[in-house]
């Protein structure tokens, strides 16, 4: 009870001393650290398990421990998941981007340390996914609870999840202008001068403590020794269409696979098929094991040879179209691997999946493009790193973010035109086909995305409740003209609801269809208001999204329009200047930087 009364007199001191914008640049620092240490902690506990399950284990020979660790991986995660966090915590930017589209940017508490443990362990075991975004939603729930610990208002709380994501980003990768570029691009979180200086300070923040801690290394290995020459730039332009069409194939395979295992329902059902396809895959193909990143450092090395370590196909590694077809059925299976790891159980994110298949999908474009060619020979591995810029940001559909991620966990700079060009050719490719990202897709079909589209985020943060107005006078269709004309003397509204004894809305009585009888007092008797109404052009319903009322409206290209229930009762009218005005204040209250 004390510690209660301290910290709510140290939130009453805080807000007579410590400006607003001042204090949330602070907590944004606090959020780098924990990120960082969440960062940092992830990464070692996952190496922790892979040395003590690969310790012994012989590369040029085919081991069967491979069909289970990562079938005990996903187990031990399903597990922990179902009876210990009893809530779903996969997708984790998908659900960043949820919380910020329909939470009010509040994440659980348990979202700051369950994706971490459960992350750990399946891709300790060999899960093929990656931790970034599990590290990402971490990050995200750290700077949303320490906001709601702090009393930020949800604006501020918005900013914080943006912070929380770009020092995940910067304290796994080492990469923090990639961490800022992240939260701009795929959580569509507004640059203003306001909160430009938190998303810095949390990403700088974090990735200086993961250079404190990790050293100033680059995450990759990387040396450029063939300089990029201009006239390779029509190849760097094909690249980027291929990984365009592979991120395609990802995305949407992705997407259906998830479907069908949904459909399978009980969790037993789900945990066996995954299993026995993920622990087949790895063994037939053992750089699907974990992460990938030992692969792309051997391909960015420019060693291709240890690929087929521990495989079936390991006499084959010196054919070298058997690389090729190898490599190749990789590129085709992975994303059965990832989408199996995370149906059975586990807990993993497509953030290093799409860097292990562009640095193959760069690999099999030069390897197989200088086998035919004449004049000239393309690097291998600077195509390799193109690649893995081309993929995530096909993927992610975040061009800049994959140029600066690329840039910044390689130290690859000197090739940051080609980065450009094949990140952007990648983008525009996937873009004719698919609109919206692998994150954003889930909550698009729902109808829950907001954060992609400023004008449909306010639409559907508006209240209908809120700006129905009832201030118009109701009629009965047995009225005589007389009394019409009462009503519109004391009425300030040239419409007026036309309503049956049940309150059944049955048309409307428009002032410019009856101004030129209203002033015959010879007509007063003889008209009745079921003789001049005319029906409404359309009915807004309680349960309409705002999106397709807005559409109503520019359909009838009317000014107002009668509100009813389901059961066609009437309740009032919606104006456009009514909307447009509350538009204006939740516009101003939730998007803007002031």
């Amino acid at each position: 009870m004390k510690w209660k009364e301290l910290f709510y007199k140290f939130l009453l001191w805080r807000e007579k001393n410590i400006k607003e914008k001042n204090f949330i640049l602070f907590i944004s620092f606090l959020v780098g650290i924990l990120t960082a240490l969440a960062a940092i902690l992830l990464k070692n506990l996952i190496h922790f398990i892979q040395h003590i399950l690969m310790a012994g284990i012989k590369i040029d020979q085919t081991n069967y421990l491979l069909l289970l660790y990562p079938v005990i991986g996903i187990l031990l995660a399903g597990l922990f998941v179902k009876y210990i966090v009893r809530d779903d915590i996969s997708h984790g930017v998908t659900k960043i981007l949820y919380a910020i589209s329909q939470r009010k940017s509040r994440i659980k508490q348990h979202n700051t340390w369950s994706s971490l443990i459960a992350s750990a362990v399946t891709i300790g075991f060999g899960g093929s996914v990656g931790a970034e975004s599990p590290i990402v939603l971490t990050g995200a729930a750290i700077g949303s609870n320490l906001g709601r610990m702090f009393k930020m208002e949800q604006k501020t709380l918005m900013l914080l999840v943006g912070c929380g994501a770009a020092g995940a980003i910067a304290g796994i990768f080492k990469a923090p202008i990639a961490g800022l570029v992240f939260v701009i691009e795929v959580l569509m979180l507004d640059l203003t001068m306001t909160s430009v200086l938190p998303l810095l300070i949390s990403s700088v923040t974090a990735a200086t403590v993961s250079y404190i801690f990790t050293g100033t290394e680059a995450m990759f290995k990387f040396s450029q020794t063939e300089t990029f020459e201009m006239y390779r730039i029509p190849y760097v332009l094909l690249l980027g269409v291929f990984c365009g069409l592979v991120s395609l194939y990802f995305t949407r395979v992705m997407n259906r696979l998830e479907r069908r295992y949904r459909k399978l329902g009980v969790y037993w059902k789900k945990f066996l098929i995954a299993g026995v396809l993920l622990s087949l895959l790895i063994f037939i193909f053992p750089p699907l094991y974990g992460e990938g990143y030992d692969t792309i450092g051997s391909l960015l090395g420019g060693h291709f040879s240890n690929i087929m370590d521990l495989s079936v196909f390991y006499g084959f590694k010196d054919n070298y179209w058997g690389v090729i077809l190898f490599l190749g059925l990789i590129l085709l299976t992975k994303v059965f691997a990832s989408s199996a790891t995370n149906a059975g159980g586990g807990c993993g994110g497509i953030f290093a999946p799409s860097l292990f298949l562009g640095c193959i999908a760069g690999f099999i474009f030069t390897h197989s493009s200088n086998y035919f060619s004449f004049t000239t020979v393309l690097s291998e591995k600077n195509f390799a790193l193109m690649g893995m810029a081309g993929v995530m940001s096909g993927v992610m559909h975040a061009p800049l973010t994959g140029v600066f991620l690329i840039a910044e966990l390689t130290g690859g700079y000197d090739l940051f035109l080609p980065l450009m060009i094949v990140s952007i050719s990648s983008y525009i490719t996937i873009l004719t086909f698919e609109p919206h990202s692998i994150y954003s897709m889930r909550l698009a079909e729902k109808g829950e995305l907001l954060t992609h589209h400023k004008d449909k985020a306010v639409l559907t943060l508006l209240d209908i409740n809120t700006i129905i107005e009832k201030d118009f006078i109701v009629v009965s269709p047995d009225m005589t003209l007389g009394d019409m004309v009462k009503a519109i003397a004391k009425s300030s509204r040239n419409v007026f609801p036309v309503v049956d004894e049940k309150g059944i809305l049955i048309g409307v009585v428009l002032l410019d269809n009856i101004r030129n009888i209203m002033f015959r007092p010879e007509l007063y008797e003889r008209f009745h208001v079921s003789k001049f109404m005319v029906s409404a052009p359309a009915k807004i319903y309680t349960n309409m999204p705002m999106e397709q009322i807005m559409r109503t409206f520019d359909d009838t290209k009317a000014w107002n329009l009668p509100v009813v229930n389901e059961e066609g009762h009437y309740i009032g009218f919606l104006s456009k200047s009514k909307i447009f005005n509350s538009y204006r204040e939740v516009l101003v209250e939730n998007f803007s930087g002031d």
